[in-house]
């Protein structure tokens, strides 16, 4: 539930109070000018965890000890080391252990599931989407259409915010399924949009596209490790993400992906095939004539990455501890705080305004910050006080405002290794801005 106090001293108490608190220790946090920084930009990457050194050196070791036998022997031999990292995927994004994979990059596997779940025809071939979603899904998209040969101005159907709104609305956005249905074949939204941090009701969209006879497919790049998930109940047909923001797993880390599991023992499902996705027991006999494994691990291309995979297992193995129910609860405890610090500043309203929904079944961990003037000096002092944001200009809104100084900052309090007291810090920063 939101608190209702503000302050240093409420921040601490706030702190005092937190069970997961002890879980900032396993995480380095960056330093500036001799102390920690307030490191606010788990949005776009996170902080490595203390473990993945120790667990990149053991496949770093067992490489050196046993060369390609490494493949099959060990605790965790190489052959089946995708295996390993079943249950905890399956726990953030809230699927079946077969539901879900880890494998490749974001936006290859985002083609990956599209070549399987956009199949259009002269009927159905529309696909709807968020306006101003992250520009790698447009761009995936647009491509996906024009290989099919249709042109992106009739295939793209593009969701927007009502005029003078920032935010979508849920309501226009089942309209939207309603209006185009019939000529719909792939509803595809991000999880949490990643200008505003607007989390979308993905239950929702997934049962309007299935009424239409649509698949339902996410990106939830910003949402995987932030947002409740539960897409084997929701019904959802795909999704995919990536494993570098909310899951600390390194710069270009894995990608998972999850297929629900009535396509994953659906064979004749079409899909490009690989070697790592063929029936594993027959994998090494060599023979022609694909044969997938059951579940998402049937799409996968190639065998795994094993160091990134290795610091990626190290990052959820975390995350099993920690439990997604207790990270989101705490989750919506910073960001309201956040949100309250922000309402109570002297001024505020005329500096800059927050886009991000207040409700906080609508939001995740990043929180928003929209300034028409100064916005990137304001981001630079910011950073020269030892914050880490980042900023984002507009490109969306058509105002048609000098760039440099309209956009948002970005804030993600991530409920691992983020304090209130740092929240309170970084307002604090904010209101001392000339």
């Amino acid at each position: 539930m939101p608190t209702a106090i503000t302050g240093l001293e409420a921040a601490r108490q706030l702190d005092e109070q937190d069970p997961l608190r002890h879980f900032r220790d396993q995480f380095y946090i960056p330093q500036h000018e001799g102390r920690d920084s307030l490191y606010l930009c788990g949005n776009s990457l996170g902080l490595q965890p203390k473990s993945a050194e120790p667990a990149l050196l053991h496949e770093l070791e067992h490489w050196r000890a046993h060369g390609v036998e490494g493949h099959f022997r060990g605790e965790m031999p190489w052959m089946d080391y995708h295996k390993f990292l079943l249950a905890q995927s399956a726990h953030v994004v809230g699927a079946k252990p077969e539901e879900v994979v880890v494998m490749n990059t974001l936006t290859t596997n985002l083609h990956l599931m599209m070549v399987s779940f956009y199949r259009p025809t002269a009927q159905r071939y529309k696909i709807i989407m968020e306006a101003g979603a992250f520009p790698s899904d447009q761009y995936a998209v647009e491509s996906q259409v024009k290989w099919h040969g249709y042109s992106p101005a009739e295939a793209i159907v593009e969701v927007k915010p009502r005029p003078g709104e920032d935010t979508l609305r849920t309501a226009d956005i089942l309209e939207a399924i309603d209006e185009h249905g019939a000529a719909t074949a792939l509803v595809l939204f991000g999880g949490v949009n990643y200008f505003t941090g607007q989390l979308f009701d993905m239950a929702a969209i997934t049962g309007a596209a299935h009424r239409v006879g649509a698949y339902a497919g996410f990106d939830l790049a910003h949402a995987a490790g932030n947002a409740p998930l539960a897409l084997h109940d929701w019904g959802a047909d795909f999704a995919v993400w990536c494993s570098y923001k909310y899951l600390n797993s390194g710069p270009g880390g894995p990608s998972g992906a999850f297929v629900h599991e009535r396509h994953g023992r659906s064979p004749e499902l079409p899909r490009f095939a690989g070697w790592w996705g063929h029936d594993e027991g027959e994998r090494f006999l060599m023979r022609k004539g694909f044969s997938p494994m059951p579940g998402a691990a049937g799409w996968q291309l190639s065998n795994a990455q094993i160091f990134s995979f290795a610091v990626h297992k190290a990052s959820l193995d975390i995350f099993q501890q920690a439990t997604m129910p207790a990270l989101r609860a705490k989750s919506e405890k910073l960001t309201a705080f956040l949100l309250q610090e922000l309402a109570a500043l002297p001024g505020s309203a005329a500096r800059f305004r927050v886009i991000t929904p207040a409700a906080a079944a609508s939001r995740g961990c990043q929180v928003s910050i929209y300034t028409e003037k100064e916005g990137r000096a304001l981001y630079d002092y910011l950073g020269q006080k030892g914050v880490v944001c980042d900023w984002r200009e507009d490109n969306l809104s058509g105002r048609g405002l000098e760039a440099g100084q309209a956009g948002v900052i970005r804030v993600a309090p991530v409920p691992l290794y983020n304090t209130f007291e740092e929240v309170h810090r970084f307002v604090t920063l904010l209101g001392q801005a000339g």
